[in-house]
């Protein structure tokens, strides 16, 4: 029996295999067209999930995925889910200078409304790569023309996250929404429970058992991300990469799809701006 009572977001980061952070140095984006595009097929799977379950989800998308698969942007908004930025080409906003997160933000949000025919109001950095040393990045988000990012984790991990920013929906700056990725409180520490490679390790069981601890003791809404390659079985090795970035990447892949399923099931799903009520003015 689905929660009652309160409404959740349901997020995918729409990239492809190839274009991960984790394997940058393997496949470097002059490499990507020759790479087996399978984001397609996967995030169409996800969408007829979606379908049957009557869910609604945003989909942060990268610009370059819009523009290789131009009918699968229009599938996503002719069935009534929200279209969001992911960036053009999933660089990390600390590899770029401000110019270039300028120009990476403005392209990608022109070329989604171009594609989808639709006012793009949601961002969300790669690999959550807004942190303290760049914290210019926001005031660029919001003069591009976004109501709200969802760009921070607030843990403690190798990659990304800044522990002591806020855990809920707030105004990093005016005008500009932040909804961070959920975490709870454990021995004094914020755990992510989010989604991720953590959701594919763990028994679905557990991963439900610490989602519930959050709608216990929070009130705020709830939000999952993932990506379309985590349900693909038939994902193609990557040589080259080192062994704890490639366990994280293809841990339990044949056990994604039903655990997604049982996350439909279980909970009450809609968009970012639907579960956060963010509003255009």
């Amino acid at each position: 029996m689905k929660a009652k009572g309160r409404l959740n977001a349901m997020t995918v980061d729409v990239e492809d295999y190839f274009q991960v952070s984790a394997f940058e140095n393997v496949y470097t984006q002059k490499e990507w067209d020759k790479a087996p595009l399978r984001v397609d097929h996967n995030t169409n799977r996800l969408l007829d999930l979606f379908a049957e379950h009557e869910v609604k989800a945003t989909f942060f998308t990268l610009a370059w995925v819009a523009q290789k698969c131009p009918s699968l942007i229009k599938r996503i908004v002719n069935e009534g889910h929200e279209l969001a930025s992911h960036g053009l080409a999933h660089r990390r906003v600390t590899t770029m200078s401000p110019e270039e997160f300028r120009k990476d933000v403005s392209e990608s949000k022109q070329i989604l409304e171009d594609i989808g025919g639709v006012a793009i109001n949601g961002y969300r950095a790669p690999s959550f790569s807004i942190n303290s040393d760049n914290e210019w990045a926001f005031e660029i988000v919001k003069e591009a023309g976004f109501l709200y990012s969802s760009s921070t984790y607030p843990i403690e991990h190798d990659l990304y996250g800044v522990p002591d920013w806020p855990r809920f929906k707030y105004q990093r700056i005016e005008g500009l929404w932040e909804l961070p990725i959920p975490t709870i409180r454990k021995s004094g520490k914020n755990v992510g429970i989010g989604g991720g490679g953590f959701f594919r390790l763990y028994p679905y069981w557990y991963s439900k058992k610490r989602i519930d601890t959050f709608f216990a003791s929070e009130s705020a809404p709830y939000n999952f991300y993932f990506h379309p390659w985590e349900i693909d079985q038939q994902h193609p090795q990557v040589k080259g990469a080192q062994l704890k970035s490639k366990f994280r990447h293809f841990v339990n892949l044949k056990k994604m799809e039903s655990k997604i399923v049982r996350l439909l099931e279980d909970y009450n799903w809609t968009t970012m701006s639907s579960a956060y009520d963010i509003r255009t003015v």
